[in-house]
């Protein structure tokens, strides 16, 4: 195998070592693995000493475990599975998972010598680093691969940090704390990663799930994609999209496919192997492997988003955070794609953390809905579709499917699809972009941010990224009762995404100076608030705004201008 420039920027970060263009186990660890595949290994106790040896023949002993790790396989193993539970898992699931690690170097030597991964912009396993707009590409059963190193605690800790890497990628902090005051949650965390190893072992998954690294540039360039200013966002004419909204439900079980929001930390995943588990923690804990991204995708800045589409659910639950509980198996129904992906595509987006009165400056309403924006716009490598646009014969008047790079991008690098027909291709990109965004109450729990004003920013964004229509998941949160009648108010107002904008900032410019303290939906509309509870009492009619012909000329050229005969975006 040829050393690549993907690989060398990986391999710190596996377990595996290189010799002559060959990626191997050092001989001892290739020993023990080996003895766990004979099913030599038979309780939570002696897994965690094979894990030992297993490190000591990579060299990672000077990287410690974290405290009572040792303890928590044990618990975990011995103590919170059954007997006979525990029996099936050392004798017919650590036996696979021992056996397909050993396979791992050869799953990455065909990972990198896939020919479609010679692309001029690979799409192979890789750092993708900040600032640094790409796509990777790794089949579900490479994922199983790696997440067993994950938790087998192989991979190298060292590093990581000057990268800005999440850290752990390793399972022995997870383990570590199950003996803690958090024993339940953390007990039923690991309930819902072991099943995914129980479910891969019976029977491995033939799919792909793809990772990418969503930036929006900040400096100008002509073929690239630049973060937008405050002017950009008070002149916009794009109309507001549909706006649903769910007072119960979960975004992952929407039954329409759609961008589904990941309330993330800056680090992927957050603490999904530490105490977490609240929103963005579960959705890693029922589709583990999402995990995998952490190994290779480090924090996200403030004009960067992460999209993963393909991966697949695994398990059910109840609960949130304290009262969350595994309560089964969970078989995905989900569609593929022509890659071979599950149409389950999830953004991680980070808000603000603890924001306070600051949230309210402008400044900081321009970081939030700019990370949204990121998030919600389906783009991948704009100079990649400004070539597509020249073969096409278009002039510099770019045309509606510019928003729909990311699919082109993706699929031709990916598939090696060489088009021959312009209007399949134009149809092909604008499925991926044709769908609405699936969100909740993004940064407004542990993070503590208003509501009522990420609510408004979301809608914004999805409209300025062209998405059809939001779906709204208020979990019952009471500042969001009137939510419905609101998005309904200001859709009966014709406006533009500019306007709905510049009320917003009216607004909070007026909180920020203690001009008022109301929430922003009862100082946009007081007579909602007054009718609050009374069901089925018609909104006032307002003069309408006049919808606008086209969109406003910006310094982002990737956004279509609607003319006449062009497709419509409908309410």
């Amino acid at each position: 195998m040829e050393e690549s420039k993907e690989l060398r920027s990986i391999l710190p970060y596996l377990p595996l070592r290189l010799l002559s263009s060959s990626l191997f186990w050092p001989s001892q660890a290739a020993e023990t693995l080996s003895e766990l595949a004979g099913g030599r290994v038979d309780s939570g106790h002696q897994f965690f000493q094979a894990i030992s040896r297993l490190r000591s023949a990579l060299s990672l002993s000077s990287e410690p475990f974290s405290p009572s790790t040792s303890l928590g396989y044990a618990v975990f193993f011995d103590e919170v599975m059954s007997p006979e539970e525990s029996r099936k898992w050392f004798q017919e699931v650590v036996p696979v998972l021992a056996n397909l690690l050993l396979r791992l170097p050869s799953l990455l030597e065909t990972h990198y010598q896939n020919p479609n991964n010679a692309m001029p912009t690979t799409t192979a396993l890789r750092l993708l680093d900040t600032q640094e707009t790409g796509i990777v590409f790794l089949s579900q059963e490479l994922i199983a691969a790696l997440l067993c190193c994950s938790l087998f605690c192989v991979f190298p800790v060292q590093g990581r940090y000057a990268k800005h890497l999440p850290k752990p990628i390793n399972f022995d902090k997870l383990f570590s704390i199950l003996h803690t005051k958090y024993t339940k949650k953390m007990e039923n965390k690991i309930r819902c990663i072991i099943h995914y190893f129980q479910r891969i072992s019976d029977k491995m998954p033939k799919g792909i799930v793809s990772f990418e690294r969503k930036v929006l540039h900040l400096k100008n360039h002509s073929t690239q994609i630049s973060c937008p200013d405050a002017n950009f966002w008070s002149t916009s004419s794009v109309p507001l999209c549909r706006f649903e909204v769910h007072s119960s439900g979960l975004i992952e079980d929407t039954t329409t496919e759609a961008l589904e929001v990941d309330f993330a930390d800056p680090y992927l995943g957050g603490l999904i192997l530490g105490f977490g588990v609240v929103q963005e923690e579960i959705r890693f804990a029922i589709c583990p492997e999402l995990i995998v991204g952490m190994l290779f995708l480090p924090v996200m800045a403030d004009n960067e988003a992460i999209e993963v589409v393909g991966v697949e659910r695994f398990s059910s639950y109840t609960g949130y955070n304290t009262s969350f509980r595994f309560s089964g198996d969970y078989v995905d129904e989900r569609e593929v794609d022509t890659l071979g992906r599950r149409k389950t595509r999830i953004v991680a987006i980070d808000a603000l953390r603890k924001p306070g009165m600051r949230q309210y400056r402008a400044d900081f309403l321009l970081r939030e809905i700019n990370k949204a924006f990121c998030g919600f716009l389906y783009q991948c490598e704009y100079q990649l579709y400004q070539k597509k646009l020249q073969e096409y014969g278009c002039s510099s008047a770019l045309s509606e499917a510019a928003t729909s790079t990311s699919m082109e991008t993706s699929e031709g690098k990916f598939s090696n699809h060489k088009t021959t027909n312009s209007q399949n291709d134009y149809q092909r990109m604008d499925q991926g972009n044709n769908i609405g965004v699936a969100t909740g109450n993004w940064g407004c729990g542990v993070f503590g941010g208003d509501p009522e004003v990420k609510t408004i920013i979301q809608w914004l964004a999805a409209s300025q990224g062209l998405r059809p229509s939001v779906a709204y998941y208020t979990f019952d949160l009471k500042a969001l009762q009137s939510l419905d009648e609101v998005a309904q108010w200001t859709l009966s107002q014709r406006w533009t995404v500019g306007d709905l904008w510049n009320k917003l900032v009216k607004y909070s410019t007026r909180r920020s100076k203690g001009e008022t303290n109301v929430g922003f939906f009862q100082w946009l509309r007081p007579s909602i608030y007054d009718r609050v509870g009374k069901a089925g009492q018609p909104v006032p009619p307002a003069p309408h705004l006049a919808r606008p012909a086209e969109l406003s000329q910006s310094r982002i050229s990737i956004l279509p201008r609607i003319k006449a005969g062009a497709r419509r975006i409908h309410f």
